[in-house]
């Protein structure tokens, strides 16, 4: 069993986890739920939500749950802090936790690096500003974004009641031919239950930030050949 312990912000869409758990045998993720504060997807109170009080205040209980890596599953809670912001942010964290760390933000480009993918489109639900950051982020790792579509959504609870047919319609809004993935950067979004149809409808890789997120954890603890035809390309199986 490897297990994979997360920070997330909230009670949102913590429900795909299990559902990970479901489709991967031999992976346990134990969530520690944090504080946020106030739900708004202003770039103050996200910062807020990533501070480093608020992960260290979680961190015994997620040491007792026995995983073997850390990771911090908020993507605008880590990106907002900029390329070096969100390195320092995840070095403290492992630190903090003795494990190796890391966060949704971070997944996403070591995700990305995995499916070959160097171009992309972004689907975001959030206001327009944030999304802009997102994409910055990414070119501060050296990936292209060909395009961008802004959901504008205020509150990560109304990110939460969205169903798959409003993921499905913004990610096709978002896919442009030049992109060689499309990424849904939200853990309050849902979107384990929709991954094949959203590949389907593009055609290509579709990262989703609670998809990418377990990934990423894998990835530190070094788990390999966790896969599940059900979790999209990035959990296919590697001949």
């Amino acid at each position: 069993m490897t297990t994979v312990g997360l920070l997330y912000p909230g009670h949102h869409a913590e429900d795909d986890y299990p559902r990970i758990e479901t489709l991967l045998t031999g992976v346990n993720v134990p969530i520690v739920h944090t504080g946020t504060g106030e739900d708004a997807r202003r770039v103050d109170a996200l910062l807020e939500s990533g501070s480093a009080g608020r992960l260290a205040a979680g961190m015994e209980q997620l040491r007792l749950s026995g995983a073997e890596s850390v990771v911090w599953a908020s993507t605008s809670g880590s990106f907002l802090y900029g390329w070096e912001g969100a390195q320092e942010q995840i070095r403290a964290l492992a630190v903090s936790a003795g494990l190796p760390a890391s966060s949704t933000s971070f997944g996403f480009v070591h995700a990305l690096r995995d499916v070959g993918a160097a171009r992309v489109a972004v689907a975001a639900t959030y206001p327009e500003d944030v999304t802009d950051l997102f994409a910055g982020f990414l070119k501060a790792a050296g990936v292209e974004v060909v395009a961008s579509r802004a959901g504008g959504v205020a509150t990560a609870a109304e990110a939460a009641a969205w169903g798959p047919e409003r993921v499905l319609e913004l990610v096709r809004a978002a896919d442009r031919p030049g992109a060689e993935a499309v990424l849904v950067p939200d853990t309050a979004l849902h979107t384990v239950g929709c991954l094949p149809e959203l590949e389907a409808a593009v055609g290509k890789p579709v990262l989703t930030a609670n998809q990418v997120t377990v990934w990423e954890g894998l990835r530190l603890a070094e788990r390999r050949g966790a896969w599940s035809a059900d979790l999209g390309t990035l959990f296919a199986r590697k001949e």
